[in-house]
């Protein structure tokens, strides 16, 4: 039998000139899209949001946002954990129709995600606490306003409306101020209170230091140069209301020497059962770091807690809280309500924080780069980049309900500090 004969080359691939129907859909010149809303468009991550607020925002305001204590590890640690976390999903089932919805505190939320309390927050962006409740009640996630926040409380409680919406005290040693306080949250229909318990002193935030940073910012000759590259925020800084506190109507001096100066460094869990006794609604105790505590905390009466190392803006070194988060979750059963926050930056963040036994997860830097890019539709970008990276990622893993998430979805990697 004769093997037929293989030409070296295939035949000639046939040439002719393009027709105008077959170039137009391929013609990707237009207009460029101007504005803020086409700015934000182009953000496809928290990260990109983040790249956009560094270019808008004076260096110290975003350092003070962006930064954390002493040389970074806590918060460096947290991010780490949550990109090496490894997801094993299942395939084939119906992931069609995806619902986020969930409870927190009693109260119904489009999907698991809390905009966390910020300090300062109009020194971020103008529009401040209002535009972070105003986007909250939009996208129907809760938010909790800071003792530190720059708005009056009664007013994000108008905005806010029947939106859920709670309080985060910070004990002074002045406690007649803390009670006034307490009552004027009660008074304005906010429905938990917050209680941060791991800012007793001072955090080492040494990118403030460096920036010399105070509040509010003052005109030196280091932030006149700065004037000079953000005049927008700057114009509209000076050209708003005064910089003023949801709790205290003025400061001049640093973070540092505002928390030392107010906060109560002797406050015991003596004050959390006293909180617990006087305040008639929820109460979540924000800075829990161990399982122990955990467990003393709900022995108290609080109805949940929040693991929390205020984003690694405290101490140096610490352990990541979704790192504590299965220990705290085995150790107080499954039916406390625990929270996590700490380094999020993503969508599948949030789902290997749920994964893990968080009933929610909150956020502070991440809505606060979205602030900073763009005002209130900075923020609803974020909320937007977050609801589609919670939900593609469950479709990934073949889960369509927050009650599905277990740790076998993702796995962490082993604890080098557990022998």
């Amino acid at each position: 039998m004769t093997t037929p004969r293989v030409p070296d080359a295939p035949p000639a691939v046939r040439r002719q000139l393009p027709r105008w129907s077959q170039l137009r859909p391929l013609l990707g010149f237009q207009a460029p899209a101007l504005g803020t809303r086409a700015r934000l468009a182009r953000a496809a991550t928290i990260d990109d949001l983040r790249d956009q607020a560094r270019r808008h925002t004076p260096r110290s305001v975003f350092d003070y946002t962006d930064g954390a204590a002493d040389d970074e590890s806590s918060l460096t640690r947290s991010r780490e954990l949550y990109a090496r976390a490894e997801f094993a999903g299942q395939v084939l089932n119906d992931i069609a129709a995806v619902d986020l919805s969930t409870t927190i505190l009693g109260e119904q939320v489009s999907m698991p995600l809390v905009l966390g309390p910020t300090g300062f927050t109009r020194m971020m962006n103008h529009e401040g606490e209002t535009a972070v409740a105003h986007e909250a009640r939009r996208a129907q996630v809760a938010y909790s306003l800071s003792t530190m926040g720059t708005t009056p409380l009664e007013r994000v409680a108008e905005v806010s409306g029947p939106n859920p919406h709670w309080f985060q005290l910070y004990l002074w040693q002045d406690r007649p101020a803390s009670i006034e306080l307490i009552e004027r949250a009660r008074e304005s229909g906010y429905s938990a209170l917050v209680v941060t318990v791991d800012t007793a002193v001072a955090g080492n935030r040494l990118r403030d230091v460096r920036n010399g940073l105070t509040i509010p910012p003052k005109l030196t000759p280091k932030t006149f140069l700065d004037m000079a590259t953000h005049p927008g925020w700057w114009g509209n800084l000076l050209t708003t209301e005064p910089l003023e506190f949801a709790s205290l109507s003025n400061w001049e001096g640093t973070v540092a020497e505002m928390i030392n100066k107010m906060f109560d460094p002797s406050v015991t869990w003596d004050d959390v059962a006293w909180l617990r006794g006087m305040w008639p609604g929820k109460v979540v105790l924000k800075g829990i770091q161990s399982a122990e505590d955990a467990v003393r905390a709900f022995d108290l009466g609080v109805d949940a807690v929040l693991i929390s190392q205020h984003g690694g803006r405290q101490i140096g070194r610490g352990r990541p809280p979704l790192r504590v988060l299965p220990e705290v979750r085995e150790a107080v059963g499954g039916e406390r309500e625990v929270f996590v926050d700490g380094g999020v930056m993503s969508g599948a963040d949030v789902v290997a924080a749920l994964a893990h036994g968080a009933d929610s997860v909150w956020v502070g830097r991440a809505y606060l780069y979205g602030l900073m890019a763009g005002g209130h539709l900075g923020v609803r970008r974020a909320l937007e980049i977050f609801r589609s990276e919670i939900t593609r990622t469950m479709q990934l893993l073949g889960v369509s309900r927050i009650a599905d998430l277990r740790p076998e979805y993702v796995r962490l990697p082993v604890d080098p500090t557990v022998a």
